[in-house]
């Protein structure tokens, strides 16, 4: 359910997407020329994808929801018990806004290269609440379940940032080495390619 969610947010914002990539790119590019800076492919790869993240994260907040529900609810845990654990309703809202928030923690984790969780607490809390905020004023809910569900996606990302990090620590070099990390995102980005343009239609592969 979760991933035909996400294939049908690339569905609907794949025009602006297409345009906001290669705008940013050339820009990128550009900047890297100009100013003579180093092109390491994994990391503008990685800032690519946390462009393409965010932008479906705000069309997926902002325009799917299965809750029925709207309005305001500030009694924590009330929406989360609601949903039968297992049911499609549960996966959604409860499993879903655990996870769509995962990558936000990770990536965050390491552009501000948190150490503790309370680096990641006040960005996600912020985030997140902004995101209920902004909910509410477009005909939607408020839920501090949602809050509570997306901050714990948060620190998972952050533990799972952690993690990785303390791992690649203790790796062979070639694993540390730019050029392993290069042809790992030259992989991903030929499956995450051949995966958007099925998604779109376009059928190139």
């Amino acid at each position: 359910m979760i991933v035909d969610t996400l294939s049908g947010a690339i569905q609907d914002i794949w025009p602006m997407l297409v345009i906001f990539l290669v705008v940013i790119i050339a820009i990128r590019i550009s900047y890297i020329k100009i100013n003579h800076e180093r092109f390491i492919f994994y990391k503008e790869f990685l800032n690519l994808i946390f462009i393409i993240y965010v932008l479906l994260l705000f069309q997926l907040l902002t325009s799917t929801e299965m809750n029925t529900n709207s309005g305001l609810n500030i009694v924590p845990f009330t929406e989360i018990f609601r949903y039968e654990i297992g049911s499609k309703l549960f996966v959604f809202n409860v499993i879903g806004n655990i996870v769509i928030f995962i990558p936000f923690g990770y990536f965050v984790s390491g552009y501000v290269k948190a150490s503790k969780v309370s680096h990641i607490l006040f960005i996600s809390v912020i985030t997140s609440l902004t995101v209920e905020l902004v909910q509410l004023q477009i005909g939607r809910s408020f839920d501090i379940d949602d809050i509570l569900l997306n901050v714990t996606g948060s620190i998972i990302g952050f533990l799972l940032f952690i993690g990785l990090t303390a791992i690649k620590k203790h790796l062979p070099r070639f694993f540390q080495s730019d050029v392993f990390y290069n042809i790992l995102c030259i992989v991903l980005f030929a499956l995450a390619l051949i995966y958007f343009t099925r998604t779109i239609g376009l059928g190139w592969f």
